[in-house]
């Protein structure tokens, strides 16, 4: 198939560009380089170019004649959304109108669509299924709901089918070492003290010790890039056999706490970096994990890496290659 990705270059899109690549697809890379690297593009062929700028985004798609689009291009960080509203909204919800009036001219009827747990907001139970009640707390959230309104609506009025996935906490590296998260001043936990643990920062922060979880600090569903990327995959498989629309989770179905996951990454790395305790930031539910039997059984998503301490692992791998180039780099300079 002919794949346009946006967000290609960036953390999740990067892995999705490689398996995709090993399934055979044909795959085109549209990314704007904000957050995402030209390093991080293994496969297929980089347009560098905005989600906003329409009339470049048509050309490409005339150009290539897509059989799908996997949507990942996004912001992604809670706090920023809370002070920072309407960037969220412009480029979350604004631009994915953009892109489905880009797709339904050019009669595109296959969409993945990366969303997130966070259109949940704080859930009566720890443990969220599809079905549970669609309340964001912050900004984020909404704008990736109304995305999925959209989504929705102009399946309903069309011959687009799609599959939604609804993130929970992504973490970890390609096991082979070739990518990983790069993002600049990434707010991802694992990614955080990973970074602490081999010395890219001088320690972390916990935020927030007064949750209602066993330990006083929030509890999330973290799941392995890796598996994450293959769900896509499966999705797109899914939806070229004739699946029907879905939208579904895409987590284990059990959590972690903070202080559980510094205590894995200090016990992997062998390394005991300095923690803060601060005050909750705004927008975090205490606990979110998913009902993740859907997924399996639609697509028959089956997880590989489910192990907190592999996915600490393949991410300190992943930190300590970053660490190294940027140590010869630094030599060469000098």
């Amino acid at each position: 198939m002919r794949v346009l990705v946006t967000g290609g270059a960036g953390y999740i899109g990067s892995h999705v560009v490689l398996q995709l690549d090993e399934a055979g697809h044909e795959i085109v890379i549209y990314d704007n380089l904000s957050t995402g690297s030209r390093d991080a593009v293994l496969a297929g062929t980089l347009v560098e170019g905005e989600l906003s700028d329409l009339e470049r985004l048509n050309s490409v798609f005339e150009a290539h004649s897509f059989d799908a689009v996997m949507h990942f291009a996004a912001n992604i960080v809670v706090p920023e959304s809370v002070s920072d509203p309407l960037k969220y909204y412009g480029n979350n919800t604004r631009n994915t109108l953009g892109l489905l009036e880009t797709c339904a001219a050019n009669k595109v009827e296959k969409m993945v669509f990366s969303s997130t747990a966070a259109v949940y907001g704080i859930p009566e139970q720890s443990a969220v299924a599809e079905s549970a009640s669609l309340l964001p707390i912050n900004p984020y959230g909404a704008s990736k709901l109304m995305s999925e309104r959209m989504i929705g609506d102009l399946a309903a009025a069309s011959a687009l089918r799609f599959v939604i996935l609804r993130y929970f906490n992504v973490a970890g590296a390609d096991p082979q070492g070739r990518i990983g998260q790069s993002t600049p001043d990434a707010t991802h936990l694992i990614k955080v003290a990973s970074e602490a643990a081999v010395g890219l920062r001088s320690g972390l922060t916990v935020f927030g010790t007064d949750y209602p979880t066993e330990d006083g600090t929030c509890v999330r569903d973290y799941i392995h890039v890796e598996d994450l990327a293959r769900a896509h995959v499966d999705a797109l498989d899914y939806l070229n056999k004739g699946g029907a629309a879905r939208i579904m989770n895409c987590g284990y179905g059990h959590g972690s706490s903070v202080l559980e996951v510094i205590d894995a990454v200090k016990r992997v790395s062998g390394v005991d970096f300095p923690v803060t305790l601060d005050a909750r930031r705004p927008g975090d539910p205490p606990a979110l994990t998913a009902e993740s039997g859907l997924i399996r059984e639609v697509l028959g998503w089956t997880p590989r890496h489910d192990d907190l301490d592999f996915i600490v692992r393949t991410a300190l791998e992943w930190e300590r290659k970053r660490q190294l180039v940027k140590h010869n780099s630094s030599r060469f300079e000098s």
